[in-house]
């Protein structure tokens, strides 16, 4: 079998909201988790427990995402500035 070579480069990834969308994703987590706690014991008689379940899963997750990407978008930011240094400092030197 052969090894599979991609024909063209992959694009660039998109970049956008990233912190505001993580955190609204998480907001909307927890707050179908806080709308689905006062039908607990309807959803444990019919078996369906998995939704509140998921909707706290995923409001913890989301949590850990929000942690995440507030340390990748300062990150970010530290290398852009680090960067522009860099090139200015560079610029200094050659004149």
């Amino acid at each position: 079998m052969a090894k599979w070579i991609a024909k063209h480069e992959a694009p660039e990834p998109l970049e956008g909201p990233v912190v505001a969308t993580v955190t609204g994703g998480t907001i909307l987590w927890c707050a179908l988790f806080v709308v689905q706690l006062p039908f607990y014991g309807w959803f444990a008689d019919r078996g369906q427990l998995w939704w509140v379940w998921t909707c706290a899963a995923g409001g913890f997750l989301g949590l850990i995402g929000i942690w995440y990407v507030r340390g990748r978008e300062a990150a970010l930011k530290r290398h852009a500035e680090a960067a522009a240094q860099a090139r200015q400092d560079s610029g200094e030197a050659a004149a």
